[in-house]
């Protein structure tokens, strides 16, 4: 029996599987792939942070259930971090919650509050599980444009949005903003949140952030957070990541805090759907937030540094790739003799002839067609060696 799944028809071919396709394909046959397709950290998670683990692991009783919330001790290290870091209060028994990853925050809230027909307004291009997550749980989409010649343009963005909301019946059930951007690299001030909560709040209109790098930035400028928007936390709830902070993708601590009706939706759902992270690992996350702190600005300076290279040679092998502010992403345009067959083809021309990864930018949405996401987690030597493989591509 082979029935059709509805909620399977409505995704989208996967446009990442075709090209990790072609990636397995030609390491089984002894290709040495540079990967620079997929964001996921290939720095160790900080020593401390493993030995909490290797520490808690060792003592009876923590092979048992977990919390499906978050232990206390680790909301409450969420909570002092976001004072720290962004002088916003937080009420750990209310407004913050851990999840499995930011990514599986974001789906269990759609499944959350999610109700049939409920229009959901999404940046396109944008990372995959912010739009799809809310049509697996049901929704209707209206992608909003995000970009204009590879810049997000936060004026233009915020005219179509006001404009999207006032002509939609019904009303749409929330927005989702995501900054610094996964793929486009793209940063926005504290003056776009609060227009953005401006409008949220005319309109009744939830605000779903994602800050999954929030500490990864080049420059003086931290990151913003939506929360620090005066009423921000009547429609708002953000979400945080310990995947890049800390490269700790693989052990799936996350976190969604803000407006308290929207964190016990997600409360409650989670309860059914999962008993949380095993302890020992939430017990290290929390030696993460409350420990000592130079181990986060090692792994920003180590991405900044490859990011330099990255331009640098790039630039050298005739491909002009725009300086990221922040992120472990460059979001680059594709070179001009394949501006018109696009940028799955391209992704492919470089495997099958540079020995190099990168992601389509059609992977992202439709707005992402032209270019191409280059992430950071490979050395510097690697880099190098990718660029030369490039000229002569290009050449």
């Amino acid at each position: 029996m082979e029935n059709e799944f509805e909620r399977i028809k409505r995704l989208p071919p996967y446009v990442f599987a075709e090209v990790n396709q072609l990636k397995a394909e030609l390491r089984s046959k002894g290709r040495d792939i540079i990967d620079f397709g997929m964001g996921n950290p290939d720095m160790p998670t900080p020593e401390h942070i493993r030995q909490k683990l290797k520490e808690t692991v060792d003592k009876s009783g923590t092979g048992r259930y977990s919390s499906s919330r978050g232990i206390s001790g680790l909301r409450k290290a969420q909570s002092k971090y976001y004072q720290r870091r962004f002088n916003v209060d937080l009420n750990p028994e209310n407004e913050v919650i851990v999840t499995l990853g930011s990514k599986e925050g974001l789906a269990n809230l759609a499944q959350a509050i999610t109700s049939p027909g409920d229009i959901i307004l999404s940046p396109n291009p944008s990372y995959p599980i912010h739009p799809y997550g809310f049509i697996i749980a049901g929704a209707s989409l209206r992608h909003l444009p995000a970009m204009e010649e590879g810049v997000f343009n936060q004026e233009l963005f915020l005219e179509k949005l006001d404009r999207s909301i006032r002509h939609s019946i019904p009303s749409p059930k929330a927005i989702i903003v995501s900054f610094p951007s996964n793929p486009t690299a793209q940063i926005v001030d504290l003056g776009f949140y609060e227009e953005v909560v401006k409008i949220g709040l005319k309109y009744n209109t939830y605000v779903l952030s994602d800050l999954a790098y929030a500490e990864i930035y080049y420059d003086d400028n931290p990151p913003p957070s939506i929360l620090q928007v005066k009423n921000s936390k009547k429609i708002a709830v953000e979400f945080t990541s310990m995947s890049k902070t800390y490269a700790m993708a693989g052990w799936r601590i996350g976190f969604a805090v803000g407006n308290k009706h929207l964190i016990s939706a997600l409360t409650r759902i989670k309860s059914y759907l999962d008993y949380g992270a095993f302890t020992p690992v939430q017990v290290a996350a929390t030696a993460a937030l409350n420990g000592p702190q130079d181990c986060v600005e090692r792994i920003r300076s180590t991405y900044k540094s490859r990011r330099d290279v990255l331009i640098t040679t790039m630039g050298r092998s005739g491909w002009v790739i725009p300086e990221p502010k922040a992120s472990m992403f460059a979001w680059a345009p594709i070179p001009d003799k394949y501006r018109n067959r696009g940028s799955l083809v391209f992704a492919k021309d470089l495997m099958l002839n540079a020995d190099v990864a990168v992601a389509p930018g059609l992977a992202f949405g439709e707005y992402g067609e032209g270019y191409v996401r280059i992430g950071l987690v490979e050395n510097e030597h690697r880099i190098r060696q990718a660029a030369k493989n490039i000229k002569k591509l290009l050449s």
